[in-house]
């Protein structure tokens, strides 16, 4: 039985990761997963989901549309019971957080 949660779980952790990877940074034409800006996520065993995440900058000026459209789309995802965001600023985001993926897609490698 704990081999089918633990499995079910990573499942759901997939689908999540596959719902960031479709939100983008309006101003980087690089979806937020990539971009680096999810630090962690988290399901609980009863499917609650904690994200941790950033912003490029302290001062974004859309930072509230952002963290509402991933706590939406996540909420959005068959079997989350709950989202709960963490933004944070520490360690601050820099370009190495990039995936080389992005940084192909962006001609910086």
């Amino acid at each position: 039985m704990e081999y089918q949660d633990m499995n079910g779980l990573l499942e759901l952790e997939t689908k999540i990761v596959e719902v960031l990877k479709s939100i983008y940074d309006p101003e980087i034409p690089v979806n937020i997963y990539d971009l680096g800006l999810i630090y962690d996520i988290r399901v609980s065993d009863d499917n609650g989901v904690t994200i941790t995440m950033t912003l490029t900058a302290p001062n974004c000026p859309i930072a509230d549309d952002i963290v509402l459209q991933v706590k939406e789309s996540v909420e959005a995802v068959k079997g989350v019971k709950s989202v709960a965001i963490d933004l944070v600023f520490d360690p601050p985001w820099s370009k190495d957080m990039i995936s080389e993926e992005a940084m192909l897609e962006l001609g910086l490698l």
